[in-house]
């Protein structure tokens, strides 16, 4: 069986590559790189949709997603579920993991937050 390409990004070059798959073993520690910059490329799952690459804000928002360990697998009901667009959104989010001690990871997440 073979495997379906998935995404990649670069966040230094605010790139996107769809590459095929391959989990990383121990004894195999091959990482891909950026063709542009040759830094390690993040994998971000197969439902990931990247922003244009002058989407400044946007892309700031992803590396705070990235950097919480939050990916874009899709789930057996479709997409990856809610991820937040905006670095307001983002924001709101941190607060509310702040005020209420939730992890920061699944605060983000949240489609709606408590009011």
């Amino acid at each position: 069986m073979s495997h379906a390409n998935t995404s990649y990004v670069c966040l230094p070059c605010r790139a996107s590559y769809k590459r095929r798959y391959e989990p990383h073993h121990e004894r195999v520690p091959h990482r891909p790189v950026c063709p542009r910059c040759a830094g390690a490329l993040i994998h971000v799952g197969s439902a990931f949709a990247a922003p244009r690459r002058r989407d400044t804000a946007a892309w700031r928002t992803l590396a705070v997603l990235l950097h919480a360990g939050i990916r874009f697998h899709k789930s057996c009901c479709g997409g990856p579920g809610y991820r937040p667009r905006t670095l307001r959104e983002v924001k709101e989010r941190m607060v509310y993991a702040e005020a209420t001690g939730e992890p920061f990871a699944h605060a983000l997440v949240r489609a709606e937050l408590p009011r």
